[in-house]
Formats: structure tokens, C-alpha cells, sequence
């Protein structure tokens, strides 16, 4: 599936629209440079599972968690770790392991190998200041 959004609210509403094509429990790596709209793109996916906080990139958090009747939301963002192994210090393959909601990982080339399960990858290109194209693959 490849789409072209042309501004930061049809970023949203995809990830609203993304959650119809995706199994739940999953992992769904974002992919794309900084500012190409990973976190924009969370935020729609978070208001698809009924979450009704503020999404923010967890960029010094690594991680920010949310929590509904429905299901959970695991948002990680790798960008600051080094290798695998300093994820693993932190105790993040724990979360791998869970089947209760959606695991959102930014910068999944920094902790290769930690998502040892099939995964959905969405990639994110910035065309322009707002426009973006996006796709998405399920990586068996």
C-alpha cells in the first residue's frame, strides 16, 4: 500500500484509517528521517485505539505508554540507544513478548534484532514541507 498525504491532518486521519488493515496484538516499526512525521502519523493510530491523551515522540523517554479498556499503546522511540544490547539493559524485549495492544517502534535500525515476530512497517517519505509519502509492509 503506498499513499501520499498532503498535510499533517490526512497524516493523522491515515494512521486513524491504517489500524482497519493491521491485526492487533502487532508491532509496527515507523521508518523514516527526523521530521518526516513518525510521531504525526502515531497520533492518528493512537486515536484509532481510543486513546484520548496527548501523543508526544517519546525521544528522551524512549518509551511513553498509554492504557485503555480496549487495548495498550507501547510507543518507543530508539533514536537515542546505541545497539541492541543497551534495549536490552533497559528490559524492552519484555515488551516484544506482549500480545496486549500495539507496539510502536521509531528508529528500529538502532536495536536490530529486537523484534524477534513478524511486524508491519510503515516508511515515511517527506516530499515537501507537507507532503508525504507513505507505505506499508508486513514483514514476515
Amino acid at each position: 500500500m503506498l499513499i501520499k498525504t498532503k498535510n499533517e491532518k490526512e497524516t493523522i486521519n491515515l494512521g486513524k484509517n491504517i489500524i482497519k488493515y493491521i491485526k492487533i496484538p502487532c508491532v509496527i516499526v515507523l521508518s523514516g528521517d527526523l521530521g518526516a512525521g513518525k510521531t504525526t502519523l502515531s497520533k492518528g493510530i493512537a486515536k484509532a485505539l481510543n486513546i484520548t491523551e496527548l501523543i508526544t515522540s517519546p525521544t528522551f523517554t524512549i518509551l511513553n505508554e498509554y492504557k485503555t479498556s480496549k487495548t495498550n499503546l507501547y510507543h518507543f522511540d530508539m533514536y537515542r540507544l546505541n545497539s541492541l544490547d543497551e534495549a536490552l539493559e533497559l528490559g524492552f524485549d519484555e515488551y516484544f513478548n506482549k500480545n496486549d495492544g500495539v507496539i510502536l517502534v521509531e528508529w528500529e535500525e538502532n536495536v536490530k534484532g529486537l523484534i524477534k515476530r513478524p511486524y508491519y512497517k510503515i516508511t515515511i517519505k517527506k516530499e515537501s514541507n507537507n507532503e508525504r509519502e507513505i507505505s506499508l509492509e508486513e514483514i514476515l
